[in-house]
């Protein structure tokens, strides 16, 4: 009695339908699964950096790289952003290896996305008032 029936699930269906609208359930749907993508690779990650090598040395390290925040930049102009080969670094090129050319370069990242960021967020305003 206690049992899911198919009539449960059917109401269950119309209800998230009539909250959420049909149109925004696809886009529901995909973020959830792109979610459910990114912590199943997060703990298969976890689980193989705790049964590699030293497990101390290795919980230590990702304790500081989760503590570590990005900087926040402070908003620019509203201009085009176009990543060149001399802005974004490639495997090839040598690395000093530095903390500060690392710092710099995770805030020129950090820009650049900031910068996406906004774009993305002008097109959508203009697809929508559009």
């Amino acid at each position: 009695m206690n049992a899911l029936q198919p009539w449960h699930l059917i109401i269950l269906v119309l209800v998230v339908v009539l909250l959420f609208g049909a149109k925004r359930l696809p886009d529901a749907a995909r973020s959830v699964g792109k979610s459910m993508k990114i912590f199943k690779a997060e703990t298969k990650d976890m689980r193989k950096s705790g049964q590699d090598g030293d497990a101390e040395a290795g919980t230590t390290q990702a304790a500081e790289a989760d503590t570590r925040q990005l900087p926040q930049s402070t908003p620019q102009a509203a201009e085009p952003v176009t990543p060149t080969a001399q802005s974004v670094p490639t495997a090839s090129a040598p690395q000093a290896g530095t903390a500060a050319n690392t710092d710099e370069q995770v805030q020129q990242l950090q820009r650049q996305l900031d910068d996406l960021k906004r774009q993305q967020s002008a097109q959508e305003t203009q697809r929508n008032a559009g």
